[in-house]
């Protein structure tokens, strides 16, 4: 008997803007329950929705950046349910007539390379989000309105995943997309990243396959609670099924939440279908229509993606997958910088190395973001050729870095005013590598008696030497006479 995990993915993604999808009322996150509420987002009698246009044009840019299909009109309806989280007793979105349909989220393959691939999209739509209902102990809820209006993007992909990672790394990639395109923040802690997950299993057996009810796990706030919540699914959904052989033609959708600290999804309620919600057009709105300028005008807004520069990173500057990787999730201010550094040199693996373990290091101790980062990109490229040079060695050109952060000053004049040029003199360097051999007599017993690793005393002896020279002899020299000395004293 085998079986195959379906996964489709509804993402709720709160977008960037200074005033909800209807109202002119604010958006910040943080502030005191119920106080950034207005009549429209509280649903009062007498009062009239106007569209927010920065938020259709920001949802607009996210559509054709995944390469969706824009629908030329669209209008928006009603999306009646009752809940204590909706006060109007309704939410103003789209149904039969969304703005866009189609597209696809790549994704990329793990660091194994395995997985990956891309996923399909049913829709991207546009809606305002609900409340939130806080569920405290003793059996009662709070409500708070805060988020009530503000606008929420809805990324429906197609039931492609086959796998919990590839669902995380959907999602992770969406995020990373969204960011690069200026259109949220997508704090999931903060609830402008949310995900539903539609879950169920096809099972082969006796020659056929046997779907079981879908479950639809709610509002999922951390990369990790999808994959958990998937994977427990999973398991529970195979034993239920081995008990009682309920399939999707047998029971209802229905909806589950996540508890985190119990590790388990629990019933909510029975799914409502379209019919429940009895849809129909929002009388107060008109629809919408998107001309050519205005969607050129959007295209032309869309820099490049992260997908793009990835691949380009491997084919222009020769960098692993992994380092590209790497660059680019660290999000557009670090590619950025790092494509800078790499138009003024022409060490690009360098260069990636010197980004990834020293100035992210740097940024993240003095909690920096690189538009702050002290050191210009030409400037980082400077020490990166004087080190590929042999001017100095990479331990050197650390301290000069540090130095350049704390001073300002340029590498030349540090490099000449603090003495790190490299030792490249023979000469000096066999005095050091003597020096380091008569002083640890040690480590040569062990290497001739075969209780060490030659690898591991030449790595120990080769420290040695760069104490002796202040850390900066050339360190190719130094392996090469080292070898020679080892050889010689070996027989």
């Amino acid at each position: 008997m085998n079986t195959t995990l379906i996964i489709g993915l509804e993402v709720h993604v709160q977008l960037t803007t200074e005033s909800k999808m209807f109202s002119s009322c604010g958006t910040e996150f943080g502030l005191s329950p119920n106080t950034q509420t207005d009549p429209v987002s509280l649903g009062l009698p007498g009062t009239l929705p106007v569209m927010n246009r920065k938020a259709f044009e920001l949802a607009l840019k996210t559509a054709v950046a995944l390469d969706a299909t824009i629908s030329r009109f669209t209008k928006w309806d009603r999306k009646n349910y009752y809940y204590p989280d909706l006060p109007k007793n309704y939410q103003i979105s789209q149904y039969d007539l969304p703005f866009s349909t189609g597209g696809s989220v790549p994704i990329p393959p793990n660091k194994d390379g395995t997985g990956g691939g891309e996923v399909r999209l049913t829709r991207v739509h546009l809606e305002e989000d609900t409340g939130k209902l806080t569920h405290g102990a003793g059996g009662f809820s709070e409500v708070d309105l805060n988020r009530a209006g503000i606008p929420l993007l809805e990324i429906v992909t197609e039931p492609d995943l086959r796998s919990t990672a590839d669902a995380r790394a959907c999602l992770e990639e969406l995020r990373l997309t969204l960011r690069y395109l200026g259109v949220s923040d997508c704090e999931m802690q903060e609830g402008s990243l949310r995900c539903d997950a539609n879950v169920n299993l096809h099972i082969e057996k006796d020659g056929k396959t046997i779907a079981t009810p879908i479950v639809e796990i709610k509002n999922l706030n951390s990369f990790r609670s999808v994959q958990l919540a998937l994977e427990y699914e999973a398991l529970r959904q195979l034993k239920k099924w081995e008990a009682d052989g309920l399939t999707i033609n047998d029971a209802p959708k229905e909806t589950r939440g996540w508890s985190d600290p119990e590790g388990m999804t629990k019933p909510q309620r029975t799914k409502e279908t379209a019919a429940d919600y009895r849809y129909f057009p929002e009388p107060d709105l008109v629809p919408v229509v998107v001309d050519d300028e205005w969607l050129a005008r959007v295209k032309a807004s869309i820099g490049e993606l992260p997908a793009k520069r990835r691949k380009r990173f491997e084919t222009e500057y020769g960098l692993s997958a992994y380092d590209a990787n790497v660059l680019v999730e660290q999000g557009q201010d670090v590619a950025d910088y790092y494509d800078a550094v790499a138009r003024s040199t022409s060490e690009y693996k360098i260069a990636s190395n010197w980004i990834q373990q020293d100035v992210l290091r740097i940024a993240k101790e003095q909690k920096l973001v690189m538009a702050d980062f002290p050191i210009r990109p030409e400037v980082l490229a400077d020490l990166v050729n004087r080190v590929k040079s042999g001017e100095i060695n990479t331990n050197s050109g650390r301290e000069v870095l540090g130095k350049m952060i704390d001073s300002g000053g340029s590498a030349a004049d540090i490099i000449a005013s603090g003495g790190y040029a490299m030792v490249s003199d023979k000469s000096a360097i066999i005095a050091a590598v003597d020096a380091a051999l008569a002083s640890n007599p040690k480590a040569i017993e062990d290497l001739k008696g075969g209780k060490k690793k030659p690898d591991a005393v030449k790595g120990f002896l080769r420290g040695q030497v760069m104490k002796q020279t202040g850390g900066k002899a050339d360190p190719n020299i130094v392996s090469e006479l080292l070898d020679a000395k080892l050889a010689e004293l070996m027989g």
